[in-house]
């Protein structure tokens, strides 16, 4: 006979599940959209676009499933934790899905104009961040603080690409208004991922309250 923990368990195990391929699709959505906009790929952009649906989803069964055991097994301590921090890591993914949509449009935006320059920072800003989303997703799943720590870290380092992709693009608007519109198309990808990494800092953040009880400041 399947006890009320192993009914507790097994549902958890599948909440977990849930946002391991959720916040797999998120890289992927990452990756695609910056990879778009380096390459002038309208196709991947709108397969971008096209797949944020099924993000949106999987949020939603994510919220399904953690209501469900809320209402059915009335968790309390940790438990109670592990579900409502979930609830917060897929809200999380979601609008770091949204933006990678946001990045998607600036590719369509910008159209068959060439860049102004080869893309360098930015991409390796969104390598950051991918690999932000896996380990916060991994921090959560093997409950490690030391790797929801490292979340800081590596926030910091996406935050000064950040401010050198601003500053080099402010001399290009200096120097050559015409780079204008452009110009300021890119800073606002470098800012939707500066974003995606607070996000991915934010569930850093939630791992360690789940474990410690205490929420720090990951993004100060």
């Amino acid at each position: 006979m399947v006890t009320k923990r192993q009914q507790f368990d097994a549902a958890l195990s599948g909440l977990r599940q849930e946002l391991i391929e959720m916040g797999g699709k998120v890289e992927r959505a990452i990756q695609l959209s910056v990879q778009s906009l380096k390459e002038g790929n309208l196709e991947l952009a709108n397969e971008v676009i096209a797949e944020d649906p099924i993000i949106n989803a999987q949020e939603e069964r994510i919220d399904e499933i953690g209501t469900n055991l809320i209402a059915t097994q009335q968790p309390v301590a940790k438990d109670l934790r592990r579900i409502i921090i979930a609830f917060r890591m897929a809200s999380d993914l979601e609008r770091m899905a949204d933006l990678a949509v946001d990045i998607a449009k600036v590719t369509i935006r910008i159209g068959d104009q060439p860049l102004i320059k080869p893309l360098v920072d930015i991409p390796r800003m969104a390598e950051i961040v991918q690999l932000m989303t896996n380990e916060s997703i991994a921090s959560y799943v093997n409950e490690n603080v030391d790797l929801a720590y490292k979340m800081a870290k590596m926030d910091d380092e996406v935050d000064q690409l950040h401010s050198q992709i601003m500053r080099e693009l402010f001399v290009f608007m200096v120097d050559n208004p015409k780079t204008v519109n452009q110009s300021l198309l890119l800073c606002f990808v470098s800012r939707y991922l500066e974003r995606m990494a607070d996000h991915a800092t934010n569930i850093g953040e939630s791992v360690v309250y789940l474990v410690r009880g205490k929420r720090p400041d990951l993004n100060a």
